[in-house]
């Protein structure tokens, strides 16, 4: 996941010529770049998902409360 395949229609010829171009310190350097640059979105995304699990669980908890308290 974290490695830096090439991927089909992806960026501009101009982009991937001059990241080509560079040294294997420079390709190693925009690698991570790009992992860094992807930290906060994903983070994010998690923290967003796992909100929504968590509420979805405590909204079920609630529901399967009112209808053993509605029976009685």
């Amino acid at each position: 996941m974290l490695s830096a395949a090439p991927a089909v229609a992806q960026g501009c010829a101009m982009c991937y010529s001059t990241a080509k171009a560079t040294s294997k310190d420079g390709q190693r350097a925009i690698t991570r770049g790009v992992i860094i640059l992807a930290i906060p979105p994903l983070t994010v995304m998690t923290l967003g998902i796992g909100l929504a699990f968590r509420y979805g669980r405590r909204r079920d908890q609630d529901h399967e409360r009112e209808g053993i308290l509605s029976r009685e």
